[in-house]
């Protein structure tokens, strides 16, 4: 069966690769979105034919409708916009790969249309918590991961006999460009520095996470939720090749791997072949290029963001929507240097501490919390 395709983010970095994919294969693509980059969804407009288009942004969605006028894709905009491409009645599968809170909402209803789920968007995971599986269990709909580390997990599980044979998870972390420094080397870096990844072409936001590694902290979230762990048994391991994107143990010590060079379009067209596996764009792993690969604990006391996301879940509650929504202010102030690279995770746990301790939440609830998380970022840093 051809799969029809509604993909959420496309103008992003996993959105283009995922495009890359989609290419490869043939998929129809009924849906594109994007915030405001008009240039290139235009292109993708005219080289994929999809039925309905959605830009956040009200005026770059009026210049778009202008530009493309003679074609028959319909232009919508906003949130309403996204949930419709999320819901669209001739898309199966929603490939979610915005960035930020703004996905919780789309990704909610397109389990509600019964959609299955391609999911790149953590803080869906991460600030809806039960809300989500729940929903999904209910609609019976699929959530296949598209984070590389969390797609590593769900491939090595095909081989599991069953839930309790597995004794727990590794998540890998590159370690990001400030591997090996201390928190008192950290106190004077740029946004520039923090965008130089060794391994991941990704975008600003996501970049500076894996800086802080709050990246990592929010995947360990994400896991609990996608593999029903318990905190104590999801394990983090910096590995800087980035060869290693995770792994699981079995109760016998046995550990099964997923290995491949560092590009998404594994992940990605895994979410959108399972079960099957077909040839990909992505060019063979040689193990013999990378000579050896290396694994260490994470540094806590320099990055602390990590503890932040573990506090969060420990909590419970709306504490991890609390902490997401922080860091998402907190990420966008760094990058215009309003505020220290070590006040990011300073400001994320006072956010995250500040959040009210309701377990039976709502979606209202969560916005909420996260709107307080963001409010008391800036109403602290006096913006």
């Amino acid at each position: 069966m051809t799969k029809n395709i509604s993909l959420l983010g496309s103008t992003g970095s996993i959105g283009t690769q995922s495009l890359d994919v989609c290419r490869m294969h043939g998929y129809g693509v009924k849906c594109l979105t994007a915030n405001s980059n008009v240039d290139i969804i235009e292109n993708q407009i005219r080289e994929f034919n999809p039925e309905l288009v959605c830009l956040m942004n009200e005026n770059a969605a009026k210049e778009l409708k202008t530009r493309i006028a003679d074609t028959n894709t319909k232009v919508v905009c906003g949130m309403e916009g996204l949930i419709e491409c999320a819901t669209y009645d001739g898309a199966d599968t929603v490939l979610n790969s915005v960035v930020g809170m703004v996905g919780l909402q789309p990704t909610l209803e397109a389990i509600k249309a019964k959609k299955t789920i391609a999911l790149a968007n953590k803080e869906t995971l991460v600030a809806g918590g039960h809300l989500v599986t729940n929903l999904a269990k209910k609609m019976g709909v699929s959530i296949l991961p598209v984070d590389s580390e969390h797609s590593a997990i769900f491939q090595a599980l095909q081989g599991s006999p069953n839930d309790k044979a597995v004794k727990k998870i590794i998540l890998t972390a590159s370690g990001g460009p400030f591997f090996g420094k201390k928190l008192s080397e950290l106190e004077n870096v740029t946004a520039a520095d923090a965008l130089k990844h060794p391994n991941w072409d990704m975008g600003a936001k996501i970049t500076i996470d894996s800086a802080t590694m709050m990246n990592k902290g929010l995947e360990f979230i994400e896991a609990k939720w996608l593999f029903d762990m318990k905190n104590e048994d999801i394990e983090i391991v910096v590995h800087r090749e980035s060869v290693v994107h995770s792994a699981i143990v079995y109760q016998d010590n046995s550990m099964i791997a997923q290995l491949g060079v560092p590009d998404m379009r594994i992940p990605i067209q895994y979410a959108l072949t399972y079960p099957e596996r077909k040839p990909s764009p992505v060019k063979e792993l040689k193990l013999s290029d990378y000579g050896k690969l290396t694994f260490f604990e994470p540094d806590y006391e320099t990055f602390k963001c990590i503890d932040v996301c573990k506090d969060a879940i420990e909590l419970g509650g709306l504490h991890p929507a609390a902490a997401n929504g922080a860091n998402e202010i907190s990420n966008r102030l760094f990058l215009e240097g309003k505020i220290k690279f070590t006040d990011i995770a300073y400001l994320n746990r006072e956010a995250m501490k500040n959040a009210k301790n309701k377990k039976d939440f709502t979606l209202s609830d969560v916005l909420e919390a996260d709107s307080d998380a963001r409010n008391y970022v800036l109403e602290t840093v006096g913006c």
